[in-house]
């Protein structure tokens, strides 16, 4: 993945879902486009350059996964949210 590639927003209600697992600090079920599946705790959003991040803790370690590159997550609170663009 590079990092160069344009960030395209994600849709206001996924946007929102991940908002409501950080401030709950739920363990997400995440899926990302690569692949790559991970059980993580959100902490928290961040914006940097233009591109949004989804803070996650897992293993003990922090990662930051742009949310343009989550293909879905869930948790039994929220259900499961398949990410779409904006």
């Amino acid at each position: 993945m590079s990092m160069n590639e344009s960030y395209q927003p994600i849709n206001c209600d996924d946007y929102d879902n991940l908002e409501l697992a950080c401030q709950q600090n739920l363990v997400l079920a995440l899926t990302l486009k690569g692949g790559e599946e991970l059980q993580a705790k959100a902490s928290d959003l961040v914006s940097r350059k233009n591109v949004e991040y989804l803070i996650v803790e897992a293993g003990g370690e922090s990662r930051e996964l742009r949310l343009d590159k989550i293909e879905r997550f869930s948790h039994p609170n929220i259900g499961t949210v398949v990410v779409s663009a904006e």
